[in-house]
């Protein structure tokens, strides 16, 4: 089983201000460059994808808001006002529709979505992307990898979008505010909630040594 630490590291994404390169970018989406459109897809469509999936528990249902992700940052990129970073802003629209989705599946199918068998199925974000491994899929046992996935699909929707961006994308407080749009106070207690919620739920299915060691490196986020 993987160390804490590498658990962690593997887990995690970048964070960081709107960057010269990404102002060129913008400049580029704005004036309606092909190739703009396309550096955007690469360099997203993977953290994004990652992000959605553990938010909605179900790679069709993922792909699905991916797309609408993209097609709202595509329509809207003229009216982002660059007060956050780049990310940020594809992460709140990304958290939103995630959420939708989820509000839709509950009125229509009245139940809750369950993480599919990657092993043994295809989706089409399969086909469309880079057909390399996530950082997120090179953790060190694909079991390891699985039994949380499993049991951040099992926390509450809520909580688990904080505990995603903050110990998984490893964004500051004060960008999960602006992503989530609520307070630094709320940003705190859900992630705190989470974290306990997710340390209950991996307590079935791991080492008790090995929940406390994770859940210790977490809390020092």
């Amino acid at each position: 089983m993987a160390s804490v630490s590498q658990t962690l590291s593997i887990l995690r994404g970048h964070s960081g201000e709107l960057s010269p390169e990404d102002a060129r970018l913008l400049r580029g989406l704005r004036a309606g460059i092909d190739q703009a459109y396309e550096e955007l897809i690469s360099r997203y469509r993977q953290p994004v994808y990652g992000m959605v999936f553990r938010l909605v528990g179900n790679q069709s249902d993922a792909c699905d808001v991916v797309q609408e992700v993209f097609l709202k940052v595509f329509r809207s990129v003229s009216s982002f006002r660059e007060k956050s970073s780049l990310r940020t802003w594809i992460y709140r629209i990304a958290v939103n529709e995630a959420y939708n989705h989820r509000r839709w599946f509950s009125r229509h199918c009245k139940r809750e979505v369950a993480i599919e068998n990657e092993e043994h199925e295809q989706s089409a974000y399969d086909v469309t992307v880079d057909p390399g491994p996530s950082p997120f899929e090179r953790a060190a046992t694909t079991e390891t990898r699985h039994l949380i996935e499993a049991a951040l699909e099992r926390v509450n929707p809520i909580f688990r979008a904080a505990v995603v961006l903050r110990d998984i994308e490893d964004l500051s407080y004060e960008e999960i505010a602006d992503i989530l749009q609520v307070s630094l106070g709320t940003v705190k207690s859900r992630i705190l909630r989470g974290r306990e919620a997710l340390r209950r739920e991996l307590n079935e299915s791991m080492e008790p040594g090995y929940v406390a060691a994770l859940s210790e490196a977490m809390e020092r986020t």
